[in-house]
């Protein structure tokens, strides 16, 4: 083979890692024979090992005329051999059957090498929809203000910010009209990449035009459009993280799944993480931790007239609401609170995508839902959750 031949001289380039890439591939074809009826198997393992290797080495290898030719030769041979580029890997060690862009690839090979056996990694999950409502990493359930810029995320590996507007003209309700998010430059999977979505303009596509980072083979971070313009996707499989970004009506919602241990790799400057700490106490909508709703089944003790921009009463907020959500937690009672303050129905669909999500990207399906109490925290289970209709008009006036 003409790329194998040059084993010399990869030599001159000391920081180019294609010559251990080129001879760990002979060592492991070498005593293949072309008559044994697994030959094309093995030698399929072998070259995506090879494969692998050489991608791991593209940015140091960039101008190293061998390392070229081993990429071509690689590329030929499979074609040949019609082997696919995904698949199990020839390997003498740990190191060669994982796959450098993959997180779950990562703890893996933590574990070989510590020769123990450990826990999976911990996924969290943080979610903004609504008025809006926020789901922290620690399932804390809040309502605030925040209106302006925010950032939900910001660690060495992603931020996330959002822009909220307000909704009803003389209120502080706000929701989400714009989501900025930077995945940042890691090892040879991807280079940074800026996603920027807005009312009316929700790409499937990053800034730059293009759809995933580092290489397409390997999609170690891509973009899935699932309904055009109101719905995508975002993989990130090199942070095992998982972004979904919707339009519902005029506004956006996001809901994000991280492993614990990238979440909290930020620095102590970085401590302003709506979705690590939550919202500023000078922000929440809810201050005692409680979500501001009346107790089910009543009017509310104004007419109309006293708040004509919802044109909803509490009985048939209630209604609306259960029509999406049979489940009285708190995702149907921010639905009904968003209806009382705002009279659009898209924050009906809002709340019950919200609690979709959850579904899909929260990992364990005990605290999907999240039940309203009178506690600290302002969420728990099997607890009710009422609030006087006077202290429930003394906040709602005050709100709007």
């Amino acid at each position: 083979l003409l790329f194998i031949s040059c084993l010399g001289d990869c030599k001159l380039h000391t920081s180019c890692g294609i010559q251990k890439c080129t001879t760990d591939f002979v060592s492991f074809t070498s005593h293949l024979n072309t008559a044994l009826e697994d030959f094309d198997l093995e030698f399929c393992k072998a070259l995506r090992a090879y494969s692998v290797c050489t991608y791991r080495n593209s940015k140091v290898c960039r101008g190293n005329l061998v390392y070229h030719s081993a990429v071509l030769g690689i590329s030929d041979l499979m074609t040949q051999r019609n082997c696919t580029k995904t698949g199990p890997t020839s390997s003498t060690n740990s190191e060669m059957t994982q796959d450098p862009c993959n997180y779950s690839g990562h703890t893996e090979a933590r574990e070989h090498q510590r020769g123990e056996k450990t826990p999976p990694p911990t996924y969290l999950f943080c979610g903004l929809f609504g008025d809006p409502h926020l789901r922290t990493f620690k399932d804390r359930f809040q309502t605030c203000k925040v209106e302006g810029a925010w950032p939900l995320i910001d660690n060495k590996y992603l931020s996330v910010q959002v822009t909220n507007v307000p909704v009803v003209p003389g209120s502080s309700a706000t929701a989400t009209n714009k989501i900025t998010i930077i995945f940042k430059s890691y090892q040879d999977c991807t280079d940074q990449k800026v996603y920027q979505a807005m009312t009316d303009d929700l790409p499937a596509a990053f800034v730059d035009g293009t759809t995933s980072g580092g290489d397409e083979n390997t999609r170690s971070l891509h973009i899935v459009e699932k309904v055009n313009g109101k719905y995508i996707e975002m993989h990130a499989r090199y942070i095992g993280t998982t972004v979904y970004i919707r339009q519902l009506g005029h506004y956006l919602t996001l809901a994000i799944r991280m492993p614990q241990e990238l979440v909290m790799a930020f620095e102590e400057s970085q401590d302003l993480q709506l979705c690590v700490n939550g919202c500023p106490s000078t922000e929440r909508i809810d201050p005692s931790g409680h979500l501001p709703l009346p107790v089910m089944g009543k009017l509310l003790p104004w007419g109309a007239a006293s708040h004509p921009q919802s044109g909803y009463t509490l009985e048939t907020a209630t209604t609306k609401c259960h029509e999406k959500m049979l489940v009285k937690d708190i995702y149907f009672y921010s639905c009904v609170f968003d209806l009382l303050t705002t009279g659009d129905d898209n924050f009906t669909a809002a709340a019950h995508s919200a609690l979709q999500d959850v579904e899909a990207l929260h990992p364990s399906k005990e605290r999907w839902h999240i039940f309203p109490r009178s506690g600290d925290d302002g969420v728990g289970r099997d607890s009710k959750f009422f609030v006087s209709l006077g202290l429930l008009c003394l906040i709602l006036v005050a709100y709007l």
